[in-house]
C-alpha cells in the first residue's frame, strides 16, 4: 500500500486543502500521494513541468491566494525535495 502523505508531493499543497480530497488513479482511487491539481487518472496533469517551472506556479497562486511575496519563496523552497522530483535530480 501507498504511503499517505500530509502534502502533495509534486507541489506540497497540504491533501486536507484539496477541494477534490487528492488525485486520482487510472482506476478512480484517490491518491494518498498527489493532490487534484498535480494528478488525474493515473498521470501528472502537466508531465514536462520542470521542478523549477512548479516553483514558479506555486509562488504565483500563494502571490492570488493573498500571501505576502516574501513568504512564497519559504513556501517552496523545499518542493525539489518531493518524491514527484526526488528522482529527477
Amino acid at each position: 500500500m501507498e504511503t499517505a502523505y500530509k502534502n502533495c508531493q509534486s507541489c506540497g499543497m497540504p491533501l486536507a486543502r484539496d477541494e477534490q480530497g487528492g488525485g486520482t488513479e487510472k482506476n478512480g482511487v484517490k491518491s494518498t500521494v498527489y493532490c487534484s491539481h498535480c494528478y488525474q487518472d493515473g498521470e501528472f496533469t502537466l508531465p514536462d513541468m520542470t521542478v523549477q517551472q512548479m516553483k514558479e506556479r506555486v509562488k504565483q497562486k500563494l502571490i492570488e491566494f493573498g500571501f505576502p511575496k516574501f513568504l512564497t519563496g519559504l513556501f517552496t523552497r523545499n518542493i525539489h525535495k518531493l518524491k514527484r522530483w526526488s528522482s529527477i535530480q
